[in-house]
């Protein structure tokens, strides 16, 4: 099992990272604020003008540990990583299938049911906790109707159509689960390039987050996380990556999100909007975000096809060792994760 607290965040602009024998060494304006054994880590994650030695990318290319380069808002600019490791077999087996759209419908429509229906468990959450209006309960009943039509559904266009759909009653409805700041705090629509509104800002840092630590969990599964199968292939686009975290992203995205929100952890001030229109996350409340987001992959659950309790940060590597034992034979499907 992977350790979960393995992830190094560098937010502090100007932060220079070097190598000192086997650890990462963490310089702020000439002083050392931190040193942490490379054989710790998994990834090593930088947020903005963050400077590494040669040394150190060298380390951690020898020791498995990808770094990460960010923008100071979460924008993925690059990635350093060492040899490729896996099965090559487990490689050529996902290559073929990619190819074969019965096998790629199979994949995506499981991965799309459990998509809707953890977006649905967020929806009925929110019903029981504070009923809502009528529209909450009809936008969980639509996410219920599209979850029984996908066990038909044979295309990859059909599944694709179907989960873009559920996506747009789920997110028409996201107001009425933000139950403080409201008027700072307005959702009309989902928007990403650029986000214009700070729950959407929000969103899409989180998303970012999940999106890498699903890419090094696959990584580390033998997989090769830029071949998918419902997000077709693109140049630079980790598309079995971004597959894997649409299950996930409802649980481990969405509902920290609300609760950020809701319990005032994160304000208005915390964002700031450009001359575009764009609205751009401030470097405390990133902070923040992130160490609510690590304590949150703190908190135990029961997979609920392993029956085996874990901290859910481990969700993305669990299911991209499902999804390995399943390409590889030993499973006869790909086991979703369904929230409960």
């Amino acid at each position: 099992m992977k350790k979960l607290l393995n992830t190094l965040y560098v937010t502090v602009q100007g932060a220079w990272l070097s190598r000192r024998g086997e650890t990462v060494r963490v310089v702020v304006d000439g002083q050392a604020r931190l040193q942490v054994p490379v054989h710790t880590l998994e990834s090593v994650v930088c947020f903005g003008r963050i400077l590494c030695t040669p040394q150190l990318l060298g380390l951690c290319a020898q020791k498995g540990v990808g770094v990460v380069f960010l923008s100071r808002h979460g924008r993925f600019r690059a990635r350093v990583q060492g040899p490729v490791q896996g099965n090559v077999l487990l490689r050529r087996t996902q290559y073929h299938w990619a190819d074969d759209k019965e096998r790629c419908a199979c994949i995506a429509r499981n991965i799309v049911t459990a998509k809707i229906g953890n977006c649905r468990q967020v929806l009925m959450r929110a019903i029981r906790e504070g009923g809502g209006p009528s529209s909450l309960k009809q936008a969980a009943n639509d996410l219920a109707r599209h979850q029984r039509a996908l066990q038909k559904d044979q295309v990859s266009a059909t599944i694709v159509g179907r989960e873009g759909d559920a996506a747009r009653r789920y997110f028409k409805v996201f107001q009425h689960l933000i139950k403080a700041q409201q008027q700072s705090f307005t959702f009309e629509r989902r928007s990403r390039r650029p986000p214009l509104d700070p729950m959407n800002a929000l969103l899409s840092f989180l998303y970012t987050l999940l999106a890498q630590e699903t890419l090094s969990a696959l990584e580390a599964a033998g997989l090769d996380p830029f071949v998918g199968f419902l997000h077709r292939d693109r140049p630079g686009r980790p598309s079995l990556a971004l597959d894997l975290m649409e299950e996930l992203r409802p649980i481990l995205a969405d509902r920290l999100a609300l609760s950020l929100v809701n319990r005032r952890q994160v304000t208005p001030q915390g964002f700031r909007c450009t001359e575009t229109g764009a609205v751009l996350m401030k470097d405390d409340a990133r902070k923040k975000v992130l160490a609510t987001y690590q304590s949150r992959k703190r908190e135990e659950i029961t997979h609920p096809f392993l029956k085996e309790r874990m901290p859910i940060g481990l969700l993305p590597h669990v299911q991209s060792l499902l999804l390995a034992r399943f390409i590889r034979g030993d499973l006869d499907g790909y086991p979703p994760f369904f929230w409960k």
